[in-house]
């Protein structure tokens, strides 16, 4: 039983090649350390009192469904007024940030090819976002 009162999610469209799920997951989690840095650990130390980078102190699930499944998360998650990070079909053929943000840019949210998204919450509402959603296998 978790003692985790929040959850992090990740969703990933099932038709995505390997290389391309953990380029997603990569960067989809970068969102939500970033807004939300209360969730990271503590740095890490070796026996050698080598520091390596703190990471997140809970577990983050990784789900997959159809691109119905994502476009109808999305919307669930803006219903629900929760941040979330979004990745598109476009940022596989992009180079930088600046690329990667017009590219979402150009599209109206309801036509975005959605190739994942990754969401921190109350549990609750994670799970109800993610409803439709399997784990990640």
């Amino acid at each position: 039983m978790s003692s985790f009162d929040t959850k992090i999610a990740v969703l990933l469209r099932d038709d995505l090649a390997s290389w391309q799920r953990l380029n997603v997951t990569a960067f989809l989690v970068s969102g939500i350390a970033h807004v939300t840095p209360e969730l990271m650990g503590e740095p890490y130390l070796d026996a050698d009192g080598t520091e390596y980078l703190p990471m997140f102190g809970q577990p983050i699930m990784v789900f997959s469904g159809t691109a119905d499944v994502l476009t109808a998360a999305h919307g669930r998650a803006l219903g629900r007024g929760l941040r979330f990070s979004i990745f598109t079909d476009e940022l596989f053929h992009t180079g930088n940030d600046a690329d990667n943000r017009a590219a979402v840019r150009a599209v109206p949210g309801e036509k975005l090819a959605l190739a994942g998204m990754a969401v921190h919450g109350p549990k609750n509402a994670v799970d109800k976002i993610l409803k439709g959603a399997s784990l990640h296998r």
